[in-house]
């Protein structure tokens, strides 16, 4: 028998044994590595000699090494987010660091920004003032953040009598206290005055609960949609920490937002700025420590 007819044989071999193998895996069974060899016969038939009835064995994979499939030594695959930098990260790695990892995205952010009107101004017969002075004059210097609503565009501090503070709040700020996380850090940002802009720090000492001002009839943050087994809006406590070494003017902070906008610095997409109606916002850490970096130096 010459060369083309072997090759013409081996070709009919080769379609029908891939027919079999296409409709119940009968001619190889359902072993990918015995799959993988007759995927690559088929499409490089120089892989193959007609004239040998055996096709070449697979090489064997050392038990302790993971190839560039990136299968490990039980067979399993592994995902690996960075390759060039995989056996770096195995030298280093450890449960702990393992654990934070995977926890990165599921808190929303560690640091936050949130606003209060230091100046008198009544929203139905109540004083909403409520300045960062006025939180370390209360006791222990702790007081909860209340009357976030969604379309009332309020939210406010309260404590003892409920002192309250208004500003543009939606349903994300709602959500944003929701995911505040106990002993997290905030700018405490005085809003709605001569001239806005970051008092001081406090961080967060009681994670959401019920708004009680929500079922609150006499209350200007009352709702009447909301219901007591399925509350609508929630509240956070603050506890002081320290007031900024200087003030940081809203001024100050939009000259730098401005530049960075141009030079991708940290500010370039501060919430400040760019939801300007949200009285609890996140900030990034470049955007927390940036901000922390300017008490030091003198104002732009």
């Amino acid at each position: 028998m010459n060369e083309r007819k072997i090759r013409e044989r081996t070709d009919e071999t080769l379609a029908a044994g891939f027919v079999r193998w296409k409709r119940g895996r009968r001619f190889l069974g359902a072993d990918n590595r015995a799959a993988s060899c007759f995927s690559r016969l088929i499409w490089n038939p120089l892989l193959f000699d007609p004239r040998r009835e055996t096709m070449p064995k697979p090489r064997k994979r050392l038990g302790g090494a993971a190839g560039p499939d990136n299968k490990g030594p039980a067979g399993k695959h592994t995902k690996t987010k960075n390759p060039a930098g995989a056996l770096a990260a195995m030298g280093n790695s450890s449960p702990e660091k393992t654990s934070a990892s995977k926890n990165c995205g599921k808190n929303l952010s560690s640091y936050w920004l949130m606003k209060s009107e230091p100046e008198s101004r009544l929203e139905k017969g109540v004083d909403v003032k409520f300045s960062i002075e006025d939180l370390k004059a209360e006791p222990k210097q702790t007081a909860c953040w209340d009357g976030v609503r969604n379309y009332q565009f309020t939210n406010g501090l309260c404590s003892g009598q409920c002192l309250h503070t208004s500003l543009g709040v939606s349903a994300k700020a709602r959500n944003f206290l929701r995911a505040m996380k106990l002993e997290q850090e905030a700018f405490f940002y005085h809003s709605n005055c001569k001239e806005p802009g970051i008092a001081g720090l406090v961080k967060i000492v009681k994670e959401a609960y019920p708004d009680h001002t929500q079922f609150e009839k006499n209350s200007p943050y009352y709702d009447p949609s909301s219901k007591e087994d399925n509350p609508k809006w929630s509240m956070v406590d603050v506890q002081f920490v320290r007031m900024m070494k200087r003030y940081i003017t809203l001024a100050e902070l939009k000259t730098h937002y401005q530049a960075h906008k141009t030079t991708g610095g940290p500010l370039k997409d501060m919430a400040l700025f760019t939801r300007q109606r949200l009285s609890v916002q996140t900030l990034t850490p470049e955007e927390f420590y940036f901000i922390l970096s300017l008490e030091e130096k003198e104002p732009s």
